[in-house]
This record gives C-alpha cells, structure tokens and sequence, in this order.
C-alpha cells in the first residue's frame, strides 16, 4: 500500500475495519488455550471464510490472523522455529479470502493489515526484556509478513506506551508501509501502564504513526470519552474497533450483549465523535460490521486538527506548552559540572542524588528536567540510558536530553517512553544534518540553537537566517513548528550592551513573525555584573512580555521563578493569580542587602593615564599618553609605573567584586590601546622582553571565545607573547603550535561540557609529544577539580586570575 492509497483511502471516506477473529472462530470449534495461529493453519478453510464474511460486510481492511505470531508467543508452544513459515501462511490466508470475494465479482480494493500485539513479557527496567530485544522481535515477525506482500501494519490491543513504541520503531525501521495503532483503555480512561488517551496521541503521531485509537476491554458507549479526547489531541484519524458491548456467560458459553443494530449506533456516536477508522473486536460478528457499514458510511469524514500539539510527554501524562500560556521552567540541576557528589555517583552507578535533585526541582517548579551526564571518567552513553531509566519512574515531568554527541542523543530518545525534547539542534554540519532527522524519528522536540559552524552569528540578521534555515529543512522533513522551541541565544549585556534587546527581538520575531515557541538561558546575561539575580529577574520579565515560553534556570532560586509567576499573572494569563499566591505563600523571597563601597580606583596622586585605565576611558587614553610622552616619560616606564599598577588595580577590584565584567572588559581594552601606541617605540629605542610565550585557544567544538579572548588581552598587556589560535581549534594544532614557538604556556577554554572534554585530549597528546609547557584551562563550566582530573596544570576562573596563574607557573614575581 502506497503512501498516496492510504491518504485517498482516509481522505474519501470512513474507512472500515473487519469485527472479532477470536471469539468467532472459538464459535467454529477453536478450543480454549490452544495456539490459534496453529489451529488457524490446521482449519485455514475457517479463517477464510470468516474473512470473505467481513468482505461481504463492507470492511475494507482486513487483519490477518497473525496477533500472537511473534517469537515470544510462539516459544510458549514450542513453536518458534515456525516462525517463518507460520506468519507467511496467515498472510496468505487473508489473500486467498479476497481473491476469492475477486472472483465472485467484488471490485473494490482490500488490504490486509499485518497484526501485531504484545509479547507478554514486561520491558526493563520492570522486567527482564530489553527495549532493543523487544524491537528485534517485532523487526523479525513484520520480515515474514512482508514477504507476502502485506498491505500495511496495525499494532493493537496494547496497554504499554514503551512496546508501542517499540512496534512503531521496528515497522519504520524495516519498511514505509502505513501502521495503524490501537491501546486498550480501562474505566479510568487510562492503560495498564497508566498512559492517558492525549499522551499516547501525542508520542505516537509524532513517531510517525498514520492512525492512532483503542480496541478491546470494552463496548463502543464507554469508548466515546476516550474518542473524543483523542479528536482533541489528534491530526491523524482515530480508529475505534470496540468489544459487542459487555461478555456475560449463557450455557457456559461467553456471549456478549450487544446486538448488531444497537452497536451500529453506539458505533455511529463513536464516528461523530471523530472517529474515521471503526470496526469491532470481541464479539463482533460480519452482521455487526454490516450494521455499522450500513448506518455509518454516508456520514461525513470526521476533522481532525489542522496542526500537532506543542507539548512533551512522559509515559503517563502530557505537558502542554501554550504559546500565550504559564511559561515554563525548564530546571538545570541534573548535571556533574562542579558537583564532585553527582560526578562521584555517576562513576559508582548510584543515582540517589539525581533523583533527589529530580524531586527538589519539581517541588520547587520545574515543569521540565534538563539531563546532562557529560564528564570525564564515564562512558557518558551507558550513565545517560541508566539515569533516563531512573527518571522514567521517578519523575513526573518529560525530559529534556542534552549531549552534543548525536548517538548519546539518540540513545536517550529510543529508550524514553515518552516525547522528550533534545537539547539542541544548530547549523553546525554534525547537528544540523543529522539530529534533525533523528527528531522527526523519535517524535521529539528540539531546541533551535541559533549558532552555526562559523561560530555566533555576527548580528540579528544572520540569528534570523539561521533560524529560517533550520526551520526550513525542519519543515522539509516532515517535522511542524510545533515541534520546535527556539533559543534566544543570551549573549552578556556586560560585553555586548545590546545583548538584551536582541534577544528579547529574537524572542518577538520567533513569536509573533514565525509562530515559533521560544527558550533562553538566563545566566549569561549578567555575567561579570554585580547583584547577578535583579538583572536576570528583570530580563526574565522583558522576555516573558515578549512571548518566552520557557527558561533554562535553577528552580530553586525563588527570586527568579516569583518573578516569573508575577509576571504571568501581570499578563492576565489563565488561572496565574492562583498560581502565584501559591507560589509566593510556600516560597517567600527574602532580600539581603550588603551595600559595598564602589571605589574611586583612584590612588592618591595616580597619574591620568592610570585613572583612564581605571575607568576605562579609552576614548581619552592615547591624548592621555601623547601628553605624558611629550613631558619626557619614556615608553617603558610609562607601561611600567602607570600601565602595569592601573590594570593590576582593576584586577584587584574584580577580584572584589567591586568592579565587574563589563569594567574589566573596557579597561583592558583602553589599556591595549596604549600598549599598541607604545610598542612600536620600545622597538625603536628600548628591548621590550616579553615575560614568556602562550599559546591560547578553545578548544575543539566549541565556538564561544569571549572569555578567552579577555584572557589574551591581559596576558598581551602584561607583557606576555600571546598566539591566539581562536575558536573550534583541533588539539593538534594547539600541541603543534606550542612545540614549534617552544611555548612556555598552554591555555585552554571550554564553555559548554559537551567539548571540556578535549581539554583532556590536549593535556595527552602533549604529554605524549614531550611538550615542555604547562598547561592551564578555565570557562564557565570548568572546575579546579576538572583540571586535577585530566591532569592540568591550573584552573583560573576569570582573566585576572589566568594572569596571576601563569606568573606563577613560570615563577615570575607577581
């Protein structure tokens, strides 16, 4: 069956499926507990004629008797070498039913559907089956049926999420046929496993499933609920193949009470209701399915949604993520990056501190978790499959997986039960050409990251175009924009003044422009500023009045996350005033004011030139210098006695958290304008000897550089050679460059913890060189004890202290 049947199929008409294999044939003399593959085969003249009855009936889709002919079932009867040879036949049975109807005239086409259901057995971590094993199993049942050319598949009467999954999975895998899915729903509207009617649309339309509903456990009058929560959720049809209504025994024989015309019209309520596939299950007769045929194909095709739902899902239930609706927080504990406890749990395979950190950051508001298991010392793909499968069952909110390496990623997805969001898809060629597809595999969504392989992007404009393009093949590959949450990219207002407000038009343009949900991180935008909290709490609230769906942030910092439910109820947004009184009456914000003096810098009797340092006059400085020189200081003793003392008084400042980044960054730079008017000179005149030579860079995969970028610039002013080899820069170049300048030191810089891991490949390679220069890293998500662990010799935290540490690896006097 072609993709184009199946759409003129479901688009023409209400499509109709055939009633009961089981309890019809046990009318025919089929004995209670036998196989009924088997005895199918040993009675095929039976099976046969049963079809040729739901042909007659008006059924359109046949399912072939194949329901327990998978290798688990077959092993309880000894019949698993079978296999092969017994799916084929089943298939073929089918066939012959409408090759027969053919030759008696019939016209209209009929498909068989190949039939495939549970195993039986439970999956890890409940019970012993692995989710891999289980997709094998399914990969090995649809091989037969395909060699016999059915027509398409349907997965049905299932009452586990994850084993649906599994059977999407091994169905896509092994051809492009359409699948059908159907679970079986208890009186509390859920499955055994406890998954609610919305969450199993919402996983198995976005895996790619071509009709979703329920079958089974009961009569079509206790489906309609159901049905209509599906119609909700659903842009693909919904099938309803409901039981002849309630069993009950007569003369010890199992009847059921519902007669064909009465069902026809329950069923009929069910097609109101929005379902478009309808047949029966137990109980149904051929007279049931030619009542229904008869009352219900004139009726008009039910609609269904025009687009996806924009939500993620564990097995249980549903987060919807409303555009206009409470914003969200996605919470960032779950992650080793200088938590030595965690990083300790997860090389000893114990996980009491990840789930404590899952519950504290539900309790205290996270609507999402952000998984991150990147550290050395572990095979990060083994610790991320354990720490989801503990999450599986612990936590109550889907998962947000994050890895820069695509197979950790798409590890994590095929095991997760639910809908899960990845963490994050950009234009870098890795990413962009192959997560995308892996997204639209697993039904994820994924934050759109607007970065590229050439690093950030240089303004608004090309933020913009990144995100156009990666919308576009999004689009092309059959994703929606449902399924896409772009990130504002947060740069630091302390380094770029308009950081803010081109993230807050980023958030506006994906909104209200392309009609796309939008994240950031919060953090970035006040690094290096004083009182970090008030600048996040504010831009978070900016950002919120702009349309930001969601924040990466600690859900524990009640400033922040008061801030947010203020803001949802400034905004009017649904039921947010009860969202916050509850919020702020269990998490009161307490202030702590300590004002700090903000000193001059200014030293009795400081020359201009040092006071222009200071305050980072740079527009001032070369005047400042020039004036200086023409009343007889040389060059040297300038940088030395005016130069030198301010930017050391700067560091001091920062260290004190007197002055902050944006003050480091603007006296530094107006002190390099100096030193580049004055350098020349010394040349001219004086031997400048440079206090040694250092071979700077971030190391591979990573483009962000501002931090090491400060790094070089006060190394270069306090008088070091520094060979800056910028972003994204292969360890072997960086070893190569420090053995042919004979460098005395190598610096390193990491900010994501996706690629601090080559800061180790470095340290090895150059230890395996013979490299005599000491080697020192730092960025945001480095620690001491990282540096210890890969066998650095320092960590600095900022730039100030990078300079204090290589004067002291070099034994220079501070």
């Amino acid at each position: 069956m072609t993709r184009e049947e199946w759409k003129e199929l479901i688009q023409s008409k209400i499509v109709f499926l055939d009633g009961a294999t089981g309890t019809n044939l046990q009318k025919q003399g089929m004995p209670v507990g036998v196989c009924p593959e088997k005895w199918i085969l040993e009675n095929p003249e039976k099976m046969i004629g049963l079809q040729r009855e739901f042909i007659r009936a008006g059924s359109d889709i046949l399912y072939a008797p194949t329901f327990t002919a998978n290798r688990i079932k077959l092993e309880e009867y000894g019949l698993e070498k079978d296999i092969s040879v017994m799916n084929r036949a089943l298939i073929k049975l089918s066939k012959t039913a409408i090759r027969e109807e053919q030759k008696q005239g019939l016209e209209r086409k009929i498909y068989v559907a190949g039939d495939i259901t549970m195993t039986g057995e439970q999956l890890y971590p409940i019970g012993k089956l692995q989710f891999e094993e289980l997709v094998d199993v399914y990969k090995e049942q649809i091989s037969y049926m395909l060699l016999e050319g059915v027509d398409l598949f349907i997965i049905e009467t299932m009452m586990s999420l994850q084993e649906c999954r599994a059977a999407v999975l091994a169905v896509k895998e092994t051809c492009d046929l359409p699948v059908m899915v159907t679970l079986t729903f208890n009186d509390d509207m859920r499955t055994l496993f406890g998954t609610d009617p919305q969450t199993a649309v919402v996983v198995l339309e976005n895996m790619g499933a071509d009709a979703v509903g329920l079958n089974c456990s009961t009569g079509p009058d206790k489906m309609l609920p159901v049905v209509e929560i599906m119609r909700k959720y659903s842009s693909i049809p919904i099938i309803a193949k409901p039981n002849a209504g309630l069993p009950h025994l007569e003369n010890n024989v199992t009847v059921f009470d519902m007669e064909p015309d009465r069902f026809a019209e329950e069923v009929k309520k069910l097609a109101e209701a929005g379902a478009s596939i309808v047949g029966g299950c137990c109980g149904a007769t051929p007279e049931h399915i030619k009542e229904v045929v008869k009352v219900v194909r004139d009726m008009k095709i039910p609609t269904v949604r025009e687009n996806t739902l924009r939500a993620l899902t564990t097995e249980r239930r549903t987060l919807e993520i409303e555009m206009d609706g409470k914003f969200l927080v996605v919470g960032e504990r779950i992650n080793p990056t200088g938590k030595k406890a965690l990083q300790e749990e997860l090389r000893n395979d114990t996980f009491e501190i990840v789930n404590k950190m899952a519950e504290e950051q539900v309790e205290n508001g996270a609507d999402i978790l952000d998984v991150n298991v990147g550290m050395n010392g572990i095979d990060e793909k083994e610790v991320m499959l354990k720490v989801i499968y503990e999450l599986m069952n612990s936590s109550e909110v889907p998962l947000c997986i994050d890895s820069s390496y695509v197979e950790i990623i798409e590890a994590a997805l095929r095991i997760y039960p639910g809908r899960a969001l990845i963490n994050s898809i950009s234009l870098e060629k890795e990413k962009f050409e192959k997560l995308i597809p892996i997204a639209k595999k697993y039904g994820a969504m994924f934050i759109l990251l607007p970065l590229s392989d050439k690093g950030l992007p240089k303004d608004l404009e090309e933020k913009k175009e990144i995100i156009n393009i990666i919308l576009e093949r999004a689009l092309e590959l059959g994703l929606t924009k449902e399924s896409i949450i772009v990130d504002g990219l947060v740069n630091t207002v302390g380094a770029n003044k308009k950081a803010a407000l081109e993230t807050l038009e980023t958030i506006r343009y994906c909104k209200q422009d392309l009609g796309l949900a939008t994240i950031c991180g919060l953090s970035n935008i006040s690094f290096g500023l004083p009182e970090r909290s008030f600048v996040n709490a504010t831009f978070l609230a900016l950002a919120i009045r702009e349309g930001l769906t969601m924040a990466i942030a600690n859900p524990s910092q009640n400033l922040l996350m008061n801030t947010a439910f203020a803001t949802d109820l400034l905004l009017n947004k649904e039921e947010a005033d009860v969202r916050y009184i509850k919020r702020v009456s269990e998490n009161p914000t307490n202030f702590v004011s300590e004002k700090k003096s903000i000193a001059s810098g200014e030293k009795k009797g400081s020359s201009p030139v040092e006071e222009a340092v200071i305050k980072g006059e740079r527009k001032q400085i070369l005047k400042l210098v020039k004036e200086t020189l023409d009343c007889g200081k040389a060059p040297g003793e300038i940088i030395n006695t005016m130069l030198i003392p301010a930017i050391n008084k700067v560091g001091d400042l920062f260290e004190k958290q007197i002055y902050f980044l944006p003050q480091l960054i603007s006296s530094a730079e107006t002190m390099k304008t100096a030193i580049d008017y004055l350098e020349p000179m010394l040349h001219n005149g004086e031997d400048e000897k440079k206090l040694g030579t250092v071979v700077m860079a971030t190391v591979a995969g990573d483009i962000h550089d501002i931090g090491k970028n400060l790094v070089v610039l006060m190394l270069k002013n306090y008088g070091f050679e520094v060979i800056d080899l910028g972003k994204d820069v292969p360890s072997k170049k960086v070893v190569d460059t420090a053995k042919e300048v004979d460098a005395d030191i190598i610096g390193l810089s990491a900010l994501m913890t996706t690629t601090m891991m080559e800061m180790k490949n470095v340290v090895e390679m150059a230890h395996n060189e013979g490299i005599r220069a000491k080697i020192i890293i730092g960025g945001a998500v480095i620690t001491e004890n990282f540096a210890e662990e890969i066998g650095a010799d320092g960590y600095s935290k900022d730039a100030q202290d990078a300079v204090k540490l290589v004067k002291r690896l070099m034994q220079l006097v501070d």
